[in-house]
């Protein structure tokens, strides 16, 4: 059997000032509790972590910006590490995130330990 390494989805969305209605907070919760539960009950959820609202930037000239950065019209929200036996199976796993559904997008990354 092959040894399962950690990979790291990254969630990505375009942001909005569009409040969603309670109906589609409800449903989103949903997807994503079916999403993350599913990985979980495989046994290869590490963790999982939703982004708030509030952040601040910090440039390398020790100046500070509130907000959070935006590339590409896209911000992290989130992201999840989970066990997986390799980069394909990890991808495969993130085909059926729900960010997707929203027009986001997920970036699967390997995970070096720093030991």
């Amino acid at each position: 059997m092959k040894q399962k390494t950690e990979f790291m989805l990254l969630f990505r969305y375009e942001p909005s000032n569009e409040e969603p209605t309670q109906e589609q907070l409800q449903e989103m919760h949903k997807q994503w509790g079916e999403f993350i539960g599913g990985i979980a009950m495989q046994g290869k959820l590490v963790s999982t972590h939703q982004l708030g609202f509030e952040g601040k930037k910090i440039f390398a000239n020790q100046n500070t910006e509130d907000g959070f950065h935006i590339a590409e019209g896209q911000t992290i929200g989130g992201n999840m590490v989970l066990k997986a036996e390799s980069m394909e199976s990890a991808t495969e796993l993130a085909k059926k995130c729900p960010i997707l559904f929203i027009g986001g997008t997920v970036e699967v990354r390997d995970v070096i330990p720093m030991n």
